[in-house]
């Protein structure tokens, strides 16, 4: 587990420019319709000096490109997402419009 935290404070230093403190493992199980849509942990991790959050929610996982084999994420607790499985909830639904197709003029 020590390197997968190691992993994603260097997603959080490339992504948010601020060193992490690992704080927290918070079990998040995301249901939709009746369908677990998600589950997983997701890490809580403290930043030093960063100018809109003092933490931020963080996780990866397996996708189907071979090319990218691992999807890290990482969440602000910007409002209205203060906890964990507000974050999950925003990835999905930020992973869900990138998959939309667009209108082109």
């Amino acid at each position: 587990m020590n390197s997968y935290i190691r992993e994603l404070q260097d997603v959080i230093r490339r992504l948010h420019g601020v060193e992490s403190k690992h704080v927290q493992r918070v079990p998040v199980k995301e249901i939709f319709q009746g369908k677990t849509v998600w589950e997983g942990i997701v890490e809580v991790f403290e930043l030093a000096g960063h100018p809109k959050a003092p933490r931020v929610y963080a996780w990866s996982h397996d996708t189907n490109d071979p090319k990218k084999p691992k999807r890290h994420v990482t969440v602000l607790p910007v409002a209205p997402i203060l906890s964990a499985e507000a974050a999950v909830k925003a990835a999905i639904v930020q992973e869900f419009k990138s998959l939309e197709p667009t209108e082109e003029s």
